[in-house]
C-alpha cells in the first residue's frame, strides 16, 4: 500500500482502511479510546455548564492520548498532520467498531 505521503485518498471509504493499518498496536488503540471517551465527558460538560475551557479539554484530551499512543506505542506519525479531517473521522468510526466488538479491545 502506499504511504500518505505519496498517496492522496479520494474519499473517507478509501482511507480508513489505511488508518486501521496506523492504529494496529492495541495499547494505541485503548488510547484513541481513552481519549475520546475523555474528549465526550469534556463536550457534554461544556453542554452542561457553558463553560467553554471543557471545548479545549475535549481537543487536548483527544489527541493526547492519540499521540502518545502513536509516538509511545505504535511507533508511527499520526494520521492528523497529513490529513486532519479524516483523521478525525476515523477515530470516531474507530470509536464505534471497538464499541461494537468490530475492532478488539
Amino acid at each position: 500500500m502506499a504511504t500518505t505521503e505519496t498517496h492522496r485518498f479520494g474519499s473517507f471509504a478509501e482511507f480508513y482502511p489505511y488508518y486501521l493499518s496506523e492504529h494496529q498496536d492495541r495499547t494505541c488503540r485503548r488510547l484513541h479510546f481513552a481519549g475520546s471517551t475523555v474528549a465526550l465527558v469534556c463536550l457534554f460538560l461544556l453542554v452542561f455548564t457553558g463553560d467553554l475551557w471543557w471545548l479545549l479539554g475535549a481537543a487536548v484530551s483527544g489527541y493526547a492520548f492519540a499521540w502518545v499512543g502513536h509516538f509511545g506505542f505504535e511507533k508511527n506519525r499520526p494520521a492528523t498532520f497529513r490529513h486532519p479531517f479524516y483523521s478525525l473521522m476515523g477515530d470516531w468510526v474507530m470509536y464505534r467498531d471497538i464499541w461494537t466488538g468490530k475492532i478488539p479491545f
